[in-house]
């Protein structure tokens, strides 16, 4: 069983939309300590979102992306006996959240031609539709986890 980690620093609001999980995500986009940059990033693309999606509000898509994005299993390798086991296991609220952030940034970052706010709109817009690269691999991860089921009863 896990100890519960003591002193997490926890990530303030963001100014514009006063979400915890639009500030993780200017973090993970953030590169070399550049905070102006990913700002300029994360909030210009939801300004293409608001065009695109004729929103008013982009945090919708982006919570509605996050939550399509983030997988409920995964598969964790274990040792028994000699042998490596792919173990599928639940993935934790924070870890889910980590992984779908970080899904969505690999796979804006992974498209060419335009500038990463127009690509990380498009992933996000994608996503909240339950499509694109990063729910592709949502998808492969749940199938790992589906093919291993067998090694359930390893988990600890």
């Amino acid at each position: 069983m896990r100890r519960k980690v003591k002193n997490r620093n926890k990530v303030g609001d963001d100014p514009v939309y006063s979400s915890e999980n639009v500030s993780k995500f200017i973090n993970y986009v953030m590169q070399d300590g550049k905070k102006n940059v990913a700002n300029k990033i994360v909030y210009g693309s939801f300004e293409v979102i608001k065009k695109k999606e004729k929103t008013e509000n982009p945090l919708e898509v982006f919570t509605m992306a996050l939550k399509n994005v983030g997988p409920t299993m995964e598969v964790r390798s274990r040792r028994v006996g000699g042998a490596n086991y792919q173990v599928p296991v639940e993935v934790r609220a924070d870890r889910r959240l980590s992984l779908s952030l970080r899904w969505i940034i690999g796979a804006a970052k992974a498209k060419k031609g335009s500038s990463m706010k127009e690509r990380l709109a498009e992933e996000l817009i994608a996503a909240s539709k339950n499509e694109g690269e990063a729910v592709k691999k949502r998808e492969n991860v749940h199938k790992m986890a589906e093919a291993n089921k067998a090694f359930a009863h390893f988990a600890w």
